[in-house]
């Protein structure tokens, strides 16, 4: 095997692991399993919506938390991929536990929702962080891209068949009842095995990079503490860094609230239908995974704060087009560009990260990375209640995400993206 096609082999084989995780995020945490917690298990869907967003809440910080000190600790012991293997295999029995709840079974759902979206948060750590080690400097912006769009076309392509095959026929397979919503609780299970198989190449034939790795008399907590302190007395060394994750701070806050109040947008202000909304998700992430894919080139030509930019640029233009308009088409219009932005935004951001990660630090970096996504991510679905409720309008509440994104890009302008790649002593 020459060394070409062992590294294409490396990446395909890192990429589907973005493929198989994204069915835990779109069938649990956005459209099948969320829906069944607030509507079957909780008493009411009031109280569903509301314990289902403390548990994701509890998620955000304990990941905002941990992520940097575990990151410190995987580059200091050699432990990213243990790691991985510990999150992906944690969450996928806590996916495998999310069948058992039933009807008033509150806490024992939520416990195993927050176990295994933790478990999967972090993985995406010490997942992204293997990015610098398997793309070369000038094609890490496609390869992230390529990750991606194969996430998006994974979670789709699992809803689809939770959809034909548990959640809309009268007789599911593989022998299911509607039951006890017992058809609805098996995709948790798809969810299982599904993540699990496509696991399985990463596991194979990414190697991790442990040349870096010296040899300590002290604890390996200490050394991994000591390491954050030193990157916090050297900070100006990394002030790039700092810059970017609090732009992506605030313009991730913004992707945020088009997450959570897209379709509620829709729903209320254009009177989509519970199908349309459904249609107008799946055409969303098709465009957001052809974005990231092809824009992923653009990354490498152009650099990723510039692509950062562009996408910026684009979704202001789009999210203020969908504040404005009282027409569909309009409204379909913007809504697809914001999702041929979306995926770009997020796959950029994730390879600028990795070019101002320092070689031996790149667990930390990207703990970081998780930190800057997590942190704040509660301000702008607050900001969008808080505005919506004031003037009675939620087109109100989305020119808070234009905001959002103007003073990320603000911030993002700051950014010396060459000083960042030679701070991290990449070439």
């Amino acid at each position: 095997m020459n060394r070409k096609e062992y590294h294409r082999r490396t990446v395909w084989s890192w990429c589907l692991y973005d493929f198989g995780n994204s069915a835990f995020t779109t069938l649990v945490v956005t459209f099948i399993y969320a829906t069944y917690f607030t509507k079957a298990i909780a008493s009411d869907e009031l109280t569903g919506t509301v314990l289902w967003s403390r548990g994701v809440t509890i998620t955000a910080l304990t990941v905002a938390l941990l992520s940097p000190f575990l990151g410190a600790l995987a580059d200091r012991g050699g432990y990213r991929k243990l790691f991985l293997a510990l999150a992906t295999a944690v969450c996928v029995l806590g996916s495998i536990m999310l069948y058992t709840p039933l009807s008033g079974g509150v806490t024992q759902a939520l416990v195993w929702f927050v176990i295994a979206n933790i478990a999967f948060e972090m993985g995406c750590v010490f997942y992204n962080a293997f990015l610098p080690d398997i793309a070369p400097q000038n094609h890490i912006g496609r390869v992230s891209g390529y990750g991606w769009s194969l996430g998006y076309i994974g979670g789709l392509a699992a809803m689809f068949i939770a959809m034909i095959g548990f959640v809309n026929p009268e007789v599911p397979w593989f022998g299911l009842t509607r039951e006890a919503g017992q058809n609805i609780r098996a995709t948790n299970l798809l969810v299982a095995g599904w993540f699990a198989v496509f696991s399985i190449p990463i596991f194979l034939w990414v190697r991790e990079d442990k040349s870096r790795i010296s040899p300590s008399e002290v604890p390996l907590a200490r050394a991994a503490w000591s390491q954050l302190l030193e990157t916090f007395r050297h900070i100006r060394q990394y002030r790039q860094v700092v810059r970017l994750l609090i732009a992506r701070m605030i313009y991730n806050d913004g992707l945020v609230t088009i997450f959570a109040f897209g379709a509620i947008y829709a729903g209320g202000t254009f009177d989509f239908t519970m199908e349309e909304i459904m249609i107008f998700g799946v055409a969303l992430n098709l465009a957001a995974g052809i974005g990231a894919f092809f824009l992923g080139f653009l990354d490498d030509a152009l650099g990723g704060k510039r692509t950062i930019q562009i996408s910026l640029l684009g979704l202001i233009l789009t999210t203020v087009l969908a504040a404005l308009t009282t027409s569909r088409l309009v409204f379909w219009i913007a809504g697809i560009g914001i999702g041929l932005l979306v995926g770009p935004n997020q796959s950029a951001s994730r390879s600028l990260i990795g070019r101002f990660s320092p070689p031996d630090k790149e667990n930390e970096f990207f703990g970081f990375f998780a930190f800057s996504g997590k942190a704040t991510a509660f301000i702008g679905p607050f900001l969008f209640g808080l505005t919506t409720q004031i003037f009675n309008s939620q087109r109100a509440g989305v020119w808070i995400v234009a905001i959002l994104f103007i003073i990320g890009a603000l911030i993002l302008h700051t950014v010396d993206e060459r000083e960042g790649v030679q701070a991290a002593g990449r070439p």
